[in-house]
């Protein structure tokens, strides 16, 4: 398989910021290149995967395999964490669970903050990585991208999701979530995962 010609990839995910944010490198990297397909676009009926990995990569291979069975359509699924260097590597694999199973992400940030509370900036340390596994028949390979930075003491900023807000990259004063879709996608953990599934992708 090359890039020469048009590959069918399914992003295994209901989460459309996700879908958006691969769509959008994928198109800008690499323009004609994919067909992007979702579980909407090929499955009657919506797919839930729980998480019950204990890892990212773990979570990752649940739902990129699983969708693959479903369809035999190459697919990718992906699991983030953020890692705060004060919280010994926490929220990371529960990131999206970090204030209780039906949390949601402002309670999620909300206790990120309140655990951070008072400490200085050099003990706010902090990255996101996405794990990106991508899954075909005989073949499965995990993809990493890693964004460090900072978490801030609060919240700036209304693009974005999850802990967008919190989050300052290395280098720059901006949060995520005051950053447009562009300037984000050139520094994101997803960015760089998905450009270096990209270059995986090359030497199939």
């Amino acid at each position: 398989m090359t890039l020469e010609k048009k590959m069918k990839l399914l992003i295994g995910t209901n989460n459309q910021n996700k879908v958006r944010e691969i769509k959008e490198i994928l198109d800008r990297e690499f323009p004609r290149k994919f067909v992007i397909l979702t579980p909407a676009d090929v499955l009657d009926n919506q797919i839930n995967i729980e998480e019950t990995g204990k890892t990212l990569e773990e979570n990752a291979y649940l739902k990129s395999s699983e969708f693959y069975s479903l369809t035999k359509i190459p697919s990718i699924s992906d699991d983030t964490g953020l890692e705060i260097e004060a919280l010994k590597g926490e929220p990371g694999v529960n990131s999206a669970r970090y204030s209780g199973e039906h949390s949601n992400d402002a309670e999620n940030r909300k206790k990120v903050l309140n655990l951070l509370n008072g400490n200085p900036v050099e003990k706010r340390k902090a990255r996101f990585r996405t794990v990106i596994c991508y899954v075909e028949e005989g073949k499965t390979e995990y993809i990493e991208g890693i964004c460090s930075g900072r978490i801030i003491e609060e919240e700036r900023g209304t693009s974005g999701f999850g802990y967008d807000s919190i989050f300052v990259p290395d280098g720059y004063v901006k949060t995520f979530a005051e950053m447009t879709a562009e300037e984000k996608n050139i520094l994101s953990h997803r960015g760089k995962a998905v450009r270096n599934l990209v270059e995986f992708l090359k030497t199939l």
